[in-house]
């Protein structure tokens, strides 16, 4: 079962939407997916129902409420992809990390204080990483998530597991940006590093033409398999 439920901003000044995937039964735990640039769009959905059926309760809100509610975009499409690099300059991040925070705030009382984990791609790996560092969520994973290097000073605020997929030959983060990430990283005992040897940014994409089905599903599986260790 499937829906959008309006969820309220820390401040309660205000309502966003959030597509909400729920399993057969009780959720062993739950999981917010965090959107790329393109909104909460088909990819972003049928991740959260494939969380759904491996027995979490999904969760993807609509971090460019602000911009403009429902926003979906096909990276495909040129023009869409255009709009979509447009808004990642207009987003509010800091705000968006917020509503990340409200997103698990109300998903806790969803599933009974539960655990939570959180998943994000593109604008939603790095908005992952930043939540690692600003909320109680208890197991965080990024795909390929722009801008890490410029995050490295907040990351001693790290106390729980963290997991970041890189594909080396990302065009959004140059190898210079994941050589400061390895070194920044190293130290930490939360952090967990894998690197995909010349793959490109987007290649765990749910549907479309950036996916690349072998690497894809080893980091879909390394991911299934981190929160199943971190959130049981």
């Amino acid at each position: 079962m499937a829906d959008f439920t309006p969820i309220s901003t820390l401040e309660g000044d205000a309502q966003f939407d959030a597509y909400v995937a729920r399993p057969e039964g009780t959720p062993k735990a739950a999981i917010v997916v965090i959107q790329e640039i393109f909104g909460v769009n088909e990819g972003i959905r049928r991740k959260c129902d494939k969380w759904a059926e491996a027995g979490y309760l999904a969760i993807a809100p609509d971090l460019f409420w602000r911009i403009g509610p429902h926003i979906e975009l096909d990276p495909d499409i040129a023009a869409e992809m255009e709009r979509g690099l447009g808004l990642f300059g207009q987003f509010d991040q800091d705000k968006g990390v917020r509503d990340i925070e409200a997103t698990i705030k109300f998903t806790r009382k969803e599933i009974g204080g539960g655990k939570i984990g959180l998943v994000g791609y593109c604008l939603g790996g790095r908005l992952a990483f930043m939540s690692a560092c600003r909320t109680d969520g208890d197991a965080f994973v990024g795909y390929y998530g722009v801008g890490i290097d410029n995050l490295l000073g907040e990351s001693h605020a790290i106390g729980k597991p963290v997991m970041l997929h890189i594909p080396t030959a990302d065009g959004f983060v140059p190898a210079e940006v994941q050589q400061k990430m390895h070194a920044g990283l190293k130290d930490n005992r939360h952090v967990t590093l894998h690197d995909y040897e010349g793959l490109d940014h987007g290649f765990a994409a749910e549907m479309g033409n950036r996916r690349m089905e072998d690497a894809a599903q080893l980091a879909d599986r390394r991911t299934a398999d981190f929160f199943a260790a971190h959130l049981a």
